[in-house]
């Protein structure tokens, strides 16, 4: 896998760089493993914005991809890696010896023809898929389950992964790229390697238009406001610490309260950026 670069043209080019995608299928993806999706604009139900700064973009289609891996013991084989609009690493299309096609997360060093297989006795290699307590300890994984059968969550973008680092009774000690270090279940599914496309945090986006074609609109910094529209607003942030437009702090406020999921995290990725 490479970076593009090209010849400055104009402005938007000048910076501009993509991943070479040329080795992956130039056609439309399967009809059956896609459906339709509407876009909300970052609005919820009931109309209001909740996520701000996105809207329009280009029109996209949901590819279904097989987060559970549930087929097991049934080789596939794999037809041809795609680009998905919706995420960032790559997709796999594969065929099982029954005939059922399925789109799966793409790891690294996976190429068409190669077979992956999902099962309690699957051997170690990019593709395969078990329940994480039969990965053996200092294994890379990605598309790891939380809660049995719920089906992947963890290091599902671009390059990531996550690595075995131990057995603690009936869960599995995984150390994900953040640093956060926490424990999932043994009978959860997790799949071998790490997601492809490891190069697209390299890629420069080269104009604003491009990011509105992603679906992402401008960002007003809030020290560029009013004092009336933003708690920094007025060009000199008036004494105060760096805010949301709530109010609430930005800088090392932490907003997490899943008291339910807490438990299973050993250590923090902030224990981390602290000890540095």
């Amino acid at each position: 896998m490479a970076l593009k670069t090209f010849n400055p043209t104009s402005a938007g080019r000048r910076h501009l760089i993509q991943v070479d995608r040329s080795h992956l299928y130039k056609g439309k993806p399967v009809k059956s493993l896609v459906e339709g999706q509407h876009s909300a604009g970052g609005r919820s139900n009931t109309g209001r914005i909740t996520s701000r700064r996105k809207g329009g973009g280009h029109k996209t289609a949901y590819r279904l991809i097989d987060f559970k891996r549930t087929k097991h013991d049934m080789p596939a084989v794999v037809e041809r890696l795609e680009y998905d609009p919706n995420r960032t690493g790559f997709i796999a299309l594969i065929k099982y010896t029954d005939g059922t096609l399925s789109y799966i997360l793409a790891p690294q060093r996976l190429a068409a023809g190669d077979t992956v297989i999902s099962g309690q006795t699957a051997d170690v290699k990019p593709g395969n898929a078990m329940p994480i307590g039969s990965i053996p300890v200092g294994t890379i994984v990605h598309n790891i389950e939380t809660k049995p059968g719920a089906g992947g969550s963890l290091s599902r973008a671009a390059g990531t992964y996550a690595m075995v680092a131990g057995r603690d009774g009936g869960f599995v000690i995984i150390k994900l790229k953040s640093g956060e270090t926490r424990m999932v279940d043994s009978k959860c599914m997790a799949s071998v390697g790490a997601v492809s496309n490891q190069d697209h945090i390299n890629e420069v986006v080269g104009k604003a238009g491009r990011a509105r074609w992603k679906g992402a609109r401008p960002v007003s910094r809030g020290i560029a406001r009013n004092p009336v529209d933003h708690p920094n607003g007025g060009r000199t942030n008036g004494g105060k610490h760096w805010a949301t437009p709530w109010g609430k702090p930005t800088k090392g406020y932490k907003t997490r309260s899943n008291k339910s999921t807490s438990k299973f995290i050993v250590r923090s990725r902030h224990d981390r950026k602290k000890s540095q």
